[in-house]
């Protein structure tokens, strides 16, 4: 599924209060991955539940990489399991259960910022600054789910990602702006090579920006619908691609995962990370809410 071209009328997108196929190169998603590791960091055992985008189990059911695939799961799960244990569950709610009777102390939900069904301890809005909030209008005219004016009310903190200047909706906000940026952890890999590269994204394009920024030579772009099931007839046609430009094949984590192992060979990845641009003010807004490792209190619940 593509999102229409009229959602993204200036000034843009704005992942924490959009619909899955509006979020800018799945920004949300990163950020949940962070996120996590800041837990994991700290020795405190997060879980994390999420819907399984995509995928066919119900749930409860944690997720296991070796025996689970996107089809199964969702690919956004199979990322965050390599993080943090990760739950799939339709319904959050025993879902949680579950993550907590496993040792949990601290759940990350995933895309539950809309859920009244669960009662957050922090709830994070995830911004991208480049493209703001789209044409500012609710589904199916635009892409929000909700007004922006009502979402950021219920926010405790709002993270702008990319370095353009800040939204004018937000000029106003009364909760912490926190400012971090998605960058290339092996971008100098790519620099003046020949590529092909393909992606079934939220927003491809800002994957094929970011190669040729970091100098690749694109021979060819492939854009794919958000969460595209790949086959091997469109493996096979890549292929035949970069072998005709001399390229090599690259892709982004999440489509790396719903290529079945059999189709992997020859195809590289982009790793990317969400790098924070202040981690004092990162610490101030999540501290409160961060049990200590081994301290015994209860679960706490976020959303990023």
């Amino acid at each position: 599924m593509r999102a229409p071209e009229f959602w993204h009328e200036p000034p843009g997108l704005a992942a924490g209060l959009l619909a899955p196929a509006g979020a800018a190169w799945d920004l949300a998603a990163r950020l949940r991955r962070a996120v996590a590791r800041l837990f994991t960091d700290r020795g405190i055992s997060v879980h994390v539940v999420t819907r399984g985008y995509r995928g066919k189990a119900a749930g409860p059911v944690q997720v296991d990489p070796a025996r689970h695939d996107a089809d199964a799961v969702g690919d956004e799960a199979l990322l965050l399991a390599a993080v943090a244990p990760c739950w799939v569950a339709k319904d959050r709610a025993p879902g949680i259960a579950a993550a907590v009777k496993a040792g949990a102390q601290a759940i990350l939900l995933d895309d539950g910022f809309q859920n009244p069904s669960v009662a957050k301890d922090l709830s994070l809005v995830v911004v991208d600054a480049e493209y703001g909030f789209g044409n500012g209008r609710v589904m199916p005219a635009g892409p929000l789910r909700e007004p922006v004016a009502a979402g950021l009310a219920r926010a405790d903190a709002l993270v702008l990602i990319g370095d353009a200047p800040t939204p004018s909706e937000l000029s106003g906000a009364s909760c912490p702006v926190l400012r971090a940026a998605v960058e290339p952890m092996n971008g100098d890999r790519f620099r003046n090579a020949r590529i092909v590269a393909f992606a079934g994204i939220g927003r491809p394009e800002k994957f094929f920006a970011m190669l040729r920024r970091l100098g690749g030579q694109l021979v060819a772009t492939h854009a794919f619908g958000d969460h595209h099931p790949y086959r091997g007839k469109d493996i096979a046609e890549l292929r035949e691609t970069a072998a005709r430009g001399n390229a090599q094949l690259l892709t982004t984590a999440k489509d790396w995962v719903r290529l079945h192992p059999g189709l992997r060979a020859g195809i590289e990845v982009l790793d990317i990370e969400v790098r924070w641009r202040d981690p004092v003010m990162l610490h101030r807004v999540l501290d409160p809410f961060l049990p200590q490792a081994g301290d015994g209190r209860d679960a706490r619940a976020a959303r990023g």
